[in-house]
């Protein structure tokens, strides 16, 4: 092989019987099959292979070829998996450490100081890595995603991932999930993996990008079709010309902003491009098998000749006439193309002055990325122009960040004024120290990340963030001004000239190829038994887990309001990243942000709630332990996609730990209701949305019907208001049966343990 590549015995054997299986699904399907069918179909368990699914209704159980995870959800995923009683993973699984990495000053010193500061973290998930056969990324390494691509990805696997930008790896034709760390240890531990089979969006490419346009726009333009919660419940498939025209890391960026419409995952069909990126990352041998197989990773010729009688929505985009765009503020659905956006910007009085753009992250950190956002760079100084608003860049990974060094971009950003930060997620998870954010004052800042929900980046509920793809980013800091149109608008330089920004140029892969002197990668220990992992008892980062207690057997009863939460709630609501991220291996201390971020429908504040116990407003997490201090049970009440954006399963197991029973909303996010599941709680809905406005702030609730909990039959609350005045609403549920085992046993991991015992 032309270089070591990971787990390749795995990927041939794999391969080796995937046509067989493909052959078999469509002799009992009887129909031709979209590429997201043959992969589904080809990770079946055992106790599924011979069976039909009916797409949104039926749950599967699917055997994944691999597990990723980044560090700061790895220790609690990690944490978790050491009382599975396994003495190594039963699937290859790697822990990536980008997330824990600040951004202040620049790579060196953040890097330097964030490997201080969390040092024991570090070692923590490099010990236990090494124990149980997991490979370990060291910080610097990059980012998870890009890693992945570089490294791991293959068309036609199937993968998930603690991190809901896993879906990154569609962009090299393989069904990437993100999901909870108790899904990641099921299969860590061996046991299949469930999952409601999706529904299909087809969408169909035409044409051929070309101008100022790039693949992000595809994503942009499609956030602005779907909303935030369009492709719940659904994989997004790619095809048509269109999709073939794109580069491999192209497509890895359109799939990676798939979790902004709340899809599944993604995926694109194996191409030349793909077998272009394997080849350049080392991956050859790959390569080749898969193209023996190329047929079978793409969808079906039928399927693609005639989309509307095989995908359940079918959406087409004409990438030649497709405009860059820029999505926000506060949410990454709100989509303008740049032809609208100048218009947009006066419209709603948003900031035009613009003061950052940031370039990088897991969604566009490839080596094209940054060679078309450099050319835009390269052309500033050759006109003369100087920089009106700051510049970061955050590489995606070494291998690129080297990469890029020795091919001078890095340089030509310097000119401008660009200051690189660590291969690490930084600024797009809120672990940017952005002097001055604690004023608050009202801002505008552009990125090519993935999210820009409210005081995600900086924590300044003022900063109003746009995206766009790094090219416009780059273009938007030289002249500062958000309704500055590069296609249109002319810019003065330093002599007093008009100027004009030329189309990018960039590269899809350097032409003297990838280099990197030390990538970051640790192997695991020959013999893991001899590692031992120890946690410090006084520690504050790290916690060794209690079991959930299991059910009494009972029905709820005497249940409290917690709170009622207004709006959009996400998992950055409900637990928040940027210095809490410290705490994530912590259950106790983290616990301490339940829900400071959402707004109080009662009094529109965050963090203020009335405790029924002590008739006054505290905080969230304070209310929620008095309560638990007491004995009393309580319910979150949420509104329509609550859960929406990351993976983050402290946001299900902090209001398990503080004694929450229920969690009922209008709807719910896939990732976040199955991570509520996964720790014993119940994700409920209202069979009436309108029975939302019921619910008071000093009512008292009993839940029935758990002692008869089943498939397909609601639930019953009893509300009991102040005044003595009581109602019953109905509340629907999308248990099965092995997931109100889960709830019975307290949690998955808590039926695990029982199962190994019996």
């Amino acid at each position: 092989m032309s270089q070591e590549i990971f787990d390749f015995a795995m990927v041939k054997a794999f391969y080796s019987s995937y046509s067989q299986k493909i052959k078999q699904s469509k002799f009992r399907i009887n129909k031709p099959l979209t590429l997201t069918e043959k992969i589904l179909y080809a990770h079946l368990s055992s106790d599924n292979e011979k069976q039909v699914f009916t797409r949104g209704l039926d749950y599967v159980n699917f055997n994944p070829d691999r597990v990723a995870m980044q560090d700061a959800t790895a220790q609690m995923a990690l944490l978790q998996f050491m009382h599975a009683g396994k003495a190594i993973t039963a699937v290859p699984t790697t822990v990536h450490c980008d997330h824990l990495i600040l951004a202040k000053e620049g790579a060196d010193k953040d890097l330097s100081k964030s490997k201080e500061l969390n040092q024991e973290v570090f070692d923590f998930l490099s010990s236990i890595s090494s124990k149980y056969g997991i490979g370990f990324w060291k910080p610097g390494a990059g980012i998870i995603h890009q890693v992945i691509l570089e490294n791991y990805a293959f068309p036609g696997g199937m993968m998930i991932g603690t991190d809901s930008h896993t879906v990154n790896a569609g962009g090299l034709g393989m069904i990437a999930i993100g999901v909870g760390g108790a899904d990641a240890v099921d299969v860590m531990a061996g046991m299949s993996w469930e999952l409601k089979f999706p529904k299909l969006i087809g969408v169909k490419l035409t044409g051929k990008l070309n101008g100022w346009a790039s693949a992000k726009d595809v994503i942009l333009k499609l956030a602005g079709i779907l909303t935030v919660k369009g492709g719940t419940g659904y994989i997004v498939e790619y095809f048509g010309d269109g999709a073939d025209s794109l580069s491999c890391t192209g497509k890895g960026t359109i799939c990676n902003m798939g979790a902004e419409i709340g899809a599944t995952t993604s995926v694109f069909p194996y191409d030349n491009k793909m077998a272009d990126y394997l080849k350049a990352t080392g991956r050859k041998e790959i390569a080749d098998l898969a193209n023996e197989l190329y047929n079978e990773l793409r969808a079906d010729k039928e399927v693609t000749e005639q989309p509307e009688k095989y995908f359940d929505q079918v959406i087409e985009i004409n990438l030649s006439e497709l405009e860059p765009h820029v999505n926000g503020p506060f949410t990454p659905d709100k989509a303008w193309p740049i032809s609208k956006f100048a218009q947009a910007i006066k419209d709603n009085n948003y900031p035009q002055k613009l003061e950052v753009g940031l370039i990088g992250s897991c969604t566009n950190s490839s080596y094209e990325d940054i060679s078309r956002a450099a050319s835009v760079a390269k052309m500033a100084v050759e006109k003369n122009l100087k920089s009106k608003a700051e510049f970061i860049i955050t590489p995606g990974s070494e291998k690129v960040r080297y990469t890029i060094e020795r091919d001078g971009m890095l340089q030509v950003f310097d000119a401008i004024g660009g200051v690189v930060m660590a291969n690490a997620c930084g600024p797009c998870i809120g672990q940017w120290a952005r002097h001055n954010a604690d004023k608050q004052e009202k801002n505008s800042i552009i990125t090519s990340f993935n999210r820009n929900f409210a005081k995600r980046n900086d924590g300044n509920p003022n900063t109003y963030a746009f995206v766009a793809s790094p090219e416009m980013v780059t273009a938007f800091v030289i002249s500062g001004d958000l309704a500055f149109n590069p296609i249109t608008d002319t810019l003065t330089n330093e002599k007093g000239e008009q100027v004009k920004l030329e189309i990018p140029q960039g590269m899809e892969l350097p032409e003297k190829g990838f280099d990197v002197k030390d990538a970051g990668y640790q192997e695991p220990a020959k013999v893991g038994s001899k590692i031992d992992i120890i946690v410090n008892e006084k520690s504050d980062r790290l916690q060794l887990l209690a079991p959930f207690d299991i059910w009494d057997g009972n029905n709820f009863s005497n249940l409290h309001l917690l709170i009622k939460v207004k709006g959009k709630c996400t998992t950055d609501h409900i637990s928040m990243a940027g210095p809490w991220l410290k705490y994530r291996g912590h259950i106790d201390n983290i616990s301490n942000n339940l829900m400071i971020g959402a707004l109080n429908i009662f009094n529109e504040k965050t963090n203020e709630v009335k405790n029924i116990i002590e008739e006054k407003y505290m905080p969230v997490p304070d209310s929620a332990r008095l309560y638990k201090k007491n004995g009393i049970g309580t319910i979150i009440i949420g509104d329509e996609n609550y859960g929406e954006g990351s993976s983050r399963e402290h946001a299900a197991m902090e209001p398990r730990h503080l004694g929450v029973k229920a969690v009922i909303v209008r709807s719910f996010a896939r990732i976040h209701e199955t991570n509520l599941k996964k720790q014993g709680m119940l994700a409920l809905t209202f069979a009436d949305k309108n029975d939302y406005d019921k619910i008071k702030e000093d009512d008292t609730f009993t839940l029935n019907g758990l002692t008869e909990f089943t498939v397909n039959v609601p639930l019953q609350l009893l509300i009991q208001h102040k005044d003595g005045t009581r109602e019953t609403i109905i509340l629907k549920h999308t248990y099965n049966e092995n997931q109100i085992a889960w709830f019975k046993a307290g949690s998955a991991l808590n039926l695990i343990k029982l199962q190994q015992k019996a």
